[in-house]
């Protein structure tokens, strides 16, 4: 069946024919993954970068990175060298914060052959494991995977659900930091606060102080402390823009619960017009 949540460095080294991407990114400084994939990166690794390959441009009534449509996904997968059945490892230096946004798309698009490398890069040179520089070649590959529409929930989905508390269709999720959910601080998007009703389970708790991941007994138990009980189908996760968002998605998974949704347009498309509410403060049902 392969690896579908995680890997670690040892069981990396020794798989063959493995699609490796390199997904590091800096929000601060867009350029800085790129350079750092060029100059160091896992042999054979392509790269993929946020803003260009894994986000569709956005537009004024967008989330910062939107997802893109179902057939520009498939002509990035397959550019990467992605083919149906081939086990994909993707990484970053971050723990995981960018490469779960790539495993999150790839299994929406029907690609459940992909895990995150447990440590990152870091892991990796600290195993001290071979690395090269420069971009290799790619042998482009058919990806014929379609979307599971059910993994996603769109904008409409959310504004009816908030609407019509307290039979709330389904329990928000933001990753973010707390004080940014609290609504003390927003250093990106144009309001303060989280959307009403959401509960707040900051995704670097999926980590330990190594940046690898907890256990999966472990994670169970971070979930509890921040929400008062397990993560279930129900579940929408969210964060910024769509991507640490994605990080709770693969703990959840990892952790051996059921599989959530995720709302990709995130807290940057939900703050965008100011006629939808924001709460501020700690999580009040």
């Amino acid at each position: 069946m392969g690896y579908r949540t995680l890997i670690d460095v040892a069981a990396l080294a020794a798989l063959e024919q493995a699609a490796v991407v390199d997904c590091r990114f800096d929000l601060k400084d867009t350029a800085r993954g790129e350079a750092a994939y060029v100059e160091s990166h896992i042999p054979g690794a392509v790269y993929a970068h946020l803003d260009r390959d894994l986000s569709n441009p956005a537009t004024t009534d967008t989330g910062r990175h939107p997802l893109p449509p179902p057939a520009r996904l498939a002509e990035v997968f397959g550019r990467l060298g992605i083919a149906q059945g081939r086990q994909v490892v993707v990484y970053d230096d971050a723990g995981g914060m960018m490469a779960a946004r790539l495993w999150w798309m790839l299994r929406y698009m029907g690609h459940d052959e992909v895990a995150v490398l447990d440590g990152g890069f870091q892991a990796w040179r600290a195993a001290g494991q071979p690395v090269e520089s420069g971009r290799p070649d790619v042998v482009p590959a058919a990806f014929h995977g379609r979307p599971r529409p059910e993994r996603l929930v769109l904008l409409d989905e959310v504004v009816e659900a908030v609407a019509t508390r307290p039979s709330l269709a389904c329990e928000l999720v933001d990753a973010r930091d707390p004080a940014r959910y609290r609504g003390e601080v927003e250093p990106i998007d144009r309001r303060a606060g989280h959307i009403p009703g959401a509960r707040n389970h900051f995704f670097q708790k999926n980590l330990d102080i190594s940046g690898r991941f907890l256990s999966p007994a472990l994670l169970k138990e971070a979930f509890v402390g921040s929400l008062g009980t397990l993560p279930d189908t129900t579940t929408v996760h969210y964060c910024g823009s769509g991507v640490t968002a994605c990080h709770n998605v693969l703990a959840q998974v990892h952790a051996g619960l059921a599989e959530p949704r995720l709302y990709c347009g995130s807290w940057s498309e939900w703050s965008r017009d100011a006629q939808r509410p924001a709460a501020t403060g700690e999580y009040t049902p």
